[in-house]
């Protein structure tokens, strides 16, 4: 039985176990490949970069628990640019799990890696609100009608950072992040058209192709999936040796699954191959029987 035979009636329990080992092995060995920034999710680290301390960057978490395993790494290396640069971040949710989302991360990241920040000067978190777009549009003229205390009960004009805010114009930054509806689509159209400002997002890797229409002219820029993250993670590295010290977790995932697209690839290319060599032996068979 030559090669391609063999490969063509390969047991599909040794594919599956191709696949696996592929993913194991290297999540064991940790293996990282270096990553590239690409324009789309360059723009929003150089977005970030430019911007002067004290500017204003809203952060809206709308995902839930299923979905963070691709956007948690995003909001993370995010909200340490942020701090870093020493901007004022104002965290905020239109999905409901996004507010204990965003507890958890204050807790975890700015506290803890950045405990000099102060809560009301540095960073506020607003929590969820209902109203979906409903919201958006409401908050673009008047974020108080909405938001008349934070999360934490705090009346909203007793928040120092609050007192200048009066709407979403006055942000000089949206970064959403989601994967469905409402999520950075209608931070885009509801808020990012009409108000002049900079919207830029991370999305899961499935959403991401619906939203490429919208960049450069709508959208700055967007992290999509967790090749987006891994990105973001690569350059913060490069240029803050701080975050070289912290955990990647993006860059980790990428090894893991460009390892296992490889070898799906190799599949592939063996089944058509295979394919092609069989249809070829067919014809020759056809011809023979003729003669």
């Amino acid at each position: 039985m030559s090669f391609f035979d063999a490969i063509k009636n390969v047991d599909r329990r040794i594919i599956f176990l191709c696949i696996a080992l592929s993913v194991i092995i290297p999540l064991l060995f940790h293996v990282i490949f270096p990553e590239k920034l690409t324009p789309i999710v360059g723009n929003i680290f150089e977005k970030i970069e430019s911007l002067p301390e004290g500017s204003r960057v809203l952060l809206s978490l709308d995902y839930d628990p299923s979905s963070a395993p691709e956007q948690q790494p995003m909001v993370d290396a995010i909200i340490y640019h942020c701090c870093v640069r020493n901007l004022k971040l104002y965290i905020m949710a239109l999905w409901a799990p996004g507010q204990n989302i965003a507890s958890a991360t204050i807790e975890r990241l700015i506290k803890g890696k950045f405990p000099e920040k102060v809560y009301g000067e540095d960073y506020v978190h607003l929590g969820y609100k209902a109203g979906s777009e409903g919201l958006i549009n409401v908050i673009i003229t008047d974020i108080k009608k909405m938001y008349t205390t934070d999360a934490n009960g705090t009346k909203i004009d007793d928040i120092p950072a609050m007192r200048d805010v009066r709407n979403l114009k006055n942000m000089d930054l949206i970064v959403a992040f989601g994967g469905g509806k409402p999520g950075l689509k209608e931070w885009i159209l509801f808020a990012g058209d009409p108000g002049n400002i900079p919207v830029a997002g991370g999305v899961t890797a499935v959403s991401a192709p619906l939203l490429y229409p919208y960049y450069p002219n709508q959208m700055l820029g967007m992290m999509g999936g967790i090749k987006g993250a891994a990105e973001y993670e690569a350059e913060l590295s490069r240029r803050y040796p701080g975050f070289a010290k912290m955990p990647h977790p993006g860059l980790e995932m990428m090894g893991p699954q460009a390892v296992a697209h490889v070898v799906i690839i190799l599949f592939i290319i063996f089944g058509n191959i295979t394919y092609f060599l069989e249809r070829r032996r067919g014809r020759s068979e056809k011809v023979e029987l003729g003669k």
